[in-house]
């Protein structure tokens, strides 16, 4: 199964990935605005990850 995956894939999935600890790291300390802000980058990547598969199915 992980031999389907490109390096790029692997570093959208990270890049998702590490927003969302990051995201969950200010939420838990108390800064819960910019936690929020961070957490709605997940989908953002993933989506940009998706665009890019589909883009480069050619």
């Amino acid at each position: 199964m992980f031999k389907k995956f490109t390096t790029t894939d692997i570093l959208m999935f990270l890049a998702a990935f590490l927003s969302l600890i990051f995201s969950e790291i200010l939420w838990f300390s108390g800064d819960r605005e910019a936690g929020i802000f961070i957490g709605i980058w997940v989908p953002s990547i993933m989506g940009f990850a998706i665009y890019l598969k589909l883009i480069n199915k050619d």
